[in-house]
C-alpha cells in the first residue's frame, strides 16, 4: 500500500511562494512586500522561504526565470503542431497561458517585476538571460514557420529581435491605454506583418 505523501515537495512549495508573492507584490508593492508577508501568504514559515531562497531578489529572478521556461516550453509544443505560421498564431491566440502562472495572468506585476531587477546593475545578467530565452524561441519560430514554406529568413535572430520587441511594445501600451489596444492587438499585428511583409524578410533557399 502507497503511502500518502503530507509534506509538500519542494516544488510544491516553491508554486505556493510563486503564487503567494504574485499577490502580496500587487497588494503591496514589490519594495514593500516583506518575507515574512510572503511566506504567510503561502502557509509556510520564514524557515520554509529561506530553504528555497536567499533573499526577495533570488525570488523574483526564480519567479522571472520559471514564467519564462514555461512560456518556452508552450510555445515550442505549439510550434511542434501548427508549422504554418498563420496556423501557429491561431493556435497561440487561443492557447491558455495563464495556467500555473503567476506572472502571465498579471502583465503588469511582470513588467514590475523586470524593472525592479533591471534597476539594479548586478541583476540585469540574469534578466539578459530570460531576454535572450525568449529571443532564441521567437527565431526558432520564425525559421521554422518561413521553412515550412520553403523560404529561409535572411536574419533570423534580428527577425526574431523584431517579433519579441514588437509583442513587448503592445503588451506596455495595452496597460497604459487598453482602450486603444484591445487584447489580441500583438497577434493582429503580427499577422498583418505576415501578410504585409513577410517576404521582405526572406531570401530564397540558395540565394
Amino acid at each position: 500500500m502507497s503511502r500518502i505523501r503530507t509534506r509538500p515537495t519542494r516544488d510544491d512549495t516553491r508554486d505556493k511562494l510563486f503564487e503567494a508573492a504574485a499577490r502580496v507584490f500587487e497588494e503591496q508593492g514589490i519594495n514593500a512586500a516583506s518575507i515574512e508577508a510572503i511566506a504567510a501568504a503561502a502557509g509556510f514559515s520564514r524557515g520554509a522561504f529561506y530553504s528555497n531562497f536567499k533573499s526577495k531578489d533570488e525570488l523574483i529572478i526564480a519567479m522571472l526565470e520559471d514564467h519564462v521556461d514555461q512560456s518556452v516550453r508552450r510555445c515550442l509544443e505549439l510550434l511542434a503542431r501548427h508549422k504554418d505560421l498563420g496556423d501557429y498564431i491561431e493556435a497561440f491566440r487561443n492557447m491558455d497561458r495563464t495556467a500555473q502562472d503567476p506572472l502571465g495572468r498579471s502583465p503588469l506585476l511582470h513588467m514590475e517585476m523586470i524593472l525592479f531587477v533591471a534597476r539594479a546593475e548586478k541583476r540585469r545578467p540574469e534578466l539578459a538571460k530570460r531576454l535572450r530565452a525568449r529571443r532564441q524561441m521567437v527565431t526558432e519560430i520564425m525559421e521554422t514557420t518561413a521553412k515550412y514554406r520553403g523560404r529561409n529568413l535572411a536574419d533570423p535572430p534580428w527577425v526574431g529581435a523584431i517579433v519579441l520587441a514588437l509583442e513587448d511594445g503592445f503588451r506596455l501600451h495595452r496597460l497604459i491605454d487598453p482602450e486603444t489596444t484591445p487584447a489580441g492587438s500583438f497577434l493582429r499585428a503580427a499577422n498583418d506583418l505576415r501578410q504585409a511583409i513577410g517576404d521582405r524578410f526572406d531570401a530564397k533557399p540558395g540565394a
